[in-house]
């Protein structure tokens, strides 16, 4: 699998997240790592990350975890963001990095998806300073169906 193409493909097709800064340094089967880089459009009232901006940065993250483990079978799938939950814990300066990882084993997963057509599960997120301090912790849940 090239997971390399798969980050750049990610950077290409969420907007968004592009928009906000964020960007998909890696992917792999079931984990991700983004990148929030400090600046004053992502700035709050206090002069640290955004909570919106660390929010997406955790959501992208997630997203490629779930894409690295789902990668074969993204042309048959319909991936919805379910719920997510953030906690924010220390104020968040400077470059902020995500690292998503996804709970549970993904082949088991996609014996589910086959099973039932639907599969749902959770990927956790870290996101950490530049000095390796953890400044939120967060949980994305996945639904994915088949198509058709």
């Amino acid at each position: 699998m090239d997971y390399e193409a798969i980050a750049a493909g990610l950077n290409q097709m969420v907007p968004f997240a592009a928009y906000v800064g964020a960007h998909v340094e890696e992917v792999g089967p079931g984990t991700a790592r983004v990148t929030l880089p400090d600046g004053d459009e992502r700035s709050n009232h206090v002069g640290s990350q955004h909570a919106g901006a660390l929010f997406t940065a955790g959501e992208a993250a997630s997203g490629g975890a779930f894409v690295g483990a789902f990668a074969e079978r993204m042309g048959d799938i319909t991936p919805l963001a379910e719920k997510a939950e953030i906690s924010y814990l220390k104020i968040a300066r400077g470059t902020i990095t995500a690292n998503a990882t996804l709970q549970g084993d993904g082949e088991e997963l996609l014996a589910e998806l086959d099973q039932e057509g639907r599969v749902r599960f959770p990927v956790a997120v870290e996101l950490t300073d530049a000095g390796g301090q953890v400044v939120c912790e967060m949980t994305v849940r996945w639904y994915v169906r088949k198509r058709g």
